[in-house]
């Protein structure tokens, strides 16, 4: 099954996906005061993104459930977290297989190993003993595509977002940077994929938008819902191998 996917996913446009990185820095964190100006809420995001050159990360929203103009009916509570609690999702907007949960997995990856498929938009940590734990995800839009084996280079707890040279460039208008938050387009936790020592602006993260869990909608990094990476990000360790792949399954 997974074992014979074929990987893919963009750098820059990846980047573009998570609307930026985090810092890369420490101390970029204590800019706060010169950084004040330009730090936006989501709102200020939508409103920027909306005229500019990003189709691909628009989003086509599933029939029947809340949307963006009606987030707030997708959660129900939240769990405790530091800085911030993380505003648990109603599950009833999503269908079964969409929970974590131990499924059987018959490939060769050593346990430890994070499996993504693309086409399925399912994320698979190798456990051992045939079995694996699978997240659903949100994935981007075919064409933005990234190649290679990576590595779990960092992580980082709520991290917050500055955007790449490429971005600014594309969008000048784009903010510079949003600290880190509930409305931050990061969310809880990131993990940031790695090659030879280098960072390649792929991603796996929290969304503060989980209605675009199970689309292709966006352009490039892969996004979870916050209290799914938050138990990934608890799991997996810096060092762990990541396998970005196809299945030749693709939904539509």
């Amino acid at each position: 099954m997974c074992s014979t996917l074929t990987h893919r996913c963009n750098q820059d446009r990846c980047a573009l996906d998570a609307l930026g990185r985090a810092a890369l820095n420490d101390d970029e964190e204590d800019r706060s005061e010169s950084k004040a100006s330009t730090m936006v809420s989501r709102r200020a995001f939508l409103i920027v993104l909306a005229g500019a050159p990003l189709a691909a990360c628009n989003n086509t929203h599933v029939t029947g459930v809340p949307s963006e103009n009606g987030s707030a009916s997708w959660y129900t509570g939240t769990m405790p977290d530091e800085p911030f609690p993380i505003p648990l999702v109603d599950r009833r907007y999503l269908p079964a297989e969409y929970l974590a949960q131990t499924v059987s997995y018959l490939g060769r990856e050593r346990p430890g190993t994070v499996i993504v498929d693309i086409d399925q938009r399912f994320l698979y940590l190798v456990e051992g003993n045939d079995t694996a734990i699978r997240y659903a995800i949100g994935v981007g839009r075919q064409g933005f595509s990234w190649k290679g084996a990576a590595y779990v280079g960092r992580k980082s707890v709520w991290p917050n977002w500055s955007p790449t040279s490429n971005m600014v460039k594309l969008i000048p208008d784009l903010p510079r940077y949003a600290s880190a938050g509930i409305d931050n387009p990061l969310g809880a936790r990131a993990l940031y994929l790695y090659q030879g020592g280098r960072d390649t602006l792929f991603r796996i993260h929290g969304t503060n938008e989980p209605w675009k869990i199970g689309q292709a909608a966006s352009s490039g990094c892969i996004r979870m819902l916050n209290e799914d990476v938050f138990d990934l990000y608890e799991r997996v360790p810096v060092g762990a191998t990541v396998l970005v792949r196809r299945s030749g399954r693709s939904r539509a």
